[in-house]
């Protein structure tokens, strides 16, 4: 019985070990701790006209909905399952079958596998009086620059750059695109098409005023005060609109305003960049980077775990080659799905049936190539994109 004990043990510790190489793990865990945080489960689905592929999906999911149910504790609303291997998969008639190892995590955030490429444009401020020439001018490229730098830190996505370009010459009506009298959707295709990216993040400066000093409100000593100090400490409000749109639809899938009051000295230094030392050690500037962090860790939070996305750049015979690599944890032996950039299909990846599968068999730093497999229902065409299987 003792020595049951011990292999029971040490299978699993050794268990967990693999698992923490290919997701990372918080800190050691014993064997008991390691029981109550994994279990093994099985999940199943009919396969429908969708294909095999589509089941082996919902079987994942309907195992990571058990896996869910089974580790669940009181007051364990935090924990999520952030890591399924599926180690077995049968058929069985029209039901697909897989087995799984599932593990529990007390982070709310995903290890994702793959790096998903974003590219940042300017933000444009509403009011452009209430920055004067004597100030800084990196605020409007210097902050979605150094959201772009925090989300690339986190080692969970791939920046571009083009804070040069503005999709708001209206910043009072954003969320609303309009770029040379192109409005909407479009725009934001063909920024994400021009740098082979997924997400594209913008922005709109909404406050940056400095409360008046003119005229100092009520009478006495409290008031003689406020006017003496008036020209030393001064009040700034400051409000940021961060944006994030799906690049392959156009559709808005983050939007989020970020407030805060500046007391102090107020002023932004000409010359001063976002993201400097002289910048965070300003009244103001140590406001807007803390905004930065904020806004950075809430899209890393929410955009983490997207299944990753990538566009083909050439089709030759049955060979595709992605406009992702070894930058993007793109891997051989991957497998995607393929789905069609056409206007008819444009409007819902993963909504869509995909029109095939491919394996990766070649991976360069910036470029990956495969084939497509037997299953294809559909003509690939560059332009075209592929999608990674839904992160648990």
């Amino acid at each position: 019985m003792a020595s049951q004990v011990l292999y029971k043990s040490l299978l699993l510790s050794a268990v967990w070990l693999v698992m923490s190489a290919c997701g990372g793990v918080e800190k050691p865990l014993d064997a008991e701790t390691i029981g109550e945080r994994q279990a093994t489960v099985r999940g199943s689905a009919a396969i429908t006209d969708a294909g095999i592929d589509q089941a082996r999906q919902d079987a994942i999911n309907d195992a990571i909905s058990n896996a869910s149910s089974q580790l669940k504790k009181p007051n364990s609303g935090a924990l999520l399952v952030s890591d399924v291997k599926v180690v077995d998969e049968w058929q069985e008639g029209t039901i697909y079958h897989v087995q799984a190892l599932a593990v529990l995590s007390q982070s709310q955030a995903c290890r994702s596998p793959y790096r998903k490429k974003i590219v940042a444009t300017a933000f444009p401020i509403m009011n452009p009086d209430q920055v004067s020439g004597i100030e800084s001018q990196d605020l409007f490229s210097g902050i979605p620059r150094e959201i772009n730098n925090r989300l690339m830190e986190s080692g969970d996505f791939v920046g571009r750059n083009m804070t040069n370009s503005v999709l708001y010459l209206r910043p009072d009506v954003a969320p609303e695109v309009n770029v040379d009298g192109r409005i909407g959707a479009p725009v934001i295709l063909d920024i994400a098409r021009r740098q082979d990216a997924q997400f594209v993040l913008s922005g709109v400066i909404r406050d940056f005023k400095i409360e008046s000093t003119d005229y100092i409100r009520g009478a006495g000593p409290l008031s003689m005060l406020k006017s003496t100090m008036r020209d030393f400490i001064a009040r700034r409000s400051v409000g940021i609109d961060v944006f994030v749109h799906d690049g392959f639809t156009g559709a808005l899938l983050f939007q989020h305003r970020y407030t805060d009051s500046i007391l102090g000295d107020v002023t932004l230094p000409s010359g001063y960049t976002v993201g400097s030392d002289r910048f965070d050690s300003t009244s103001a500037g140590h406001k807007i980077t803390e905004i930065i962090d904020q806004a950075s860790e809430d899209i890393r939070k929410l955009f983490g775990c997207y299944p990753f996305a990538a566009r083909i750049s050439r089709v030759e015979n049955n060979r595709i080659y992605l406009a992702a690599g070894a930058q993007d944890k793109v891997k051989v032996g991957d497998r995607f799905k393929v789905y069609s950039a056409s206007a008819a299909d444009s409007i819902g990846m993963g909504f869509t049936d995909p029109i095939g599968m491919m394996t990766i068999s070649d991976v360069g730093p910036s470029m990956a190539a495969g084939n497509m497999e037997s299953t294809s229902r559909g003509i690939v065409r560059p332009g075209d994109w592929v999608r990674s299987f839904t992160t648990p």
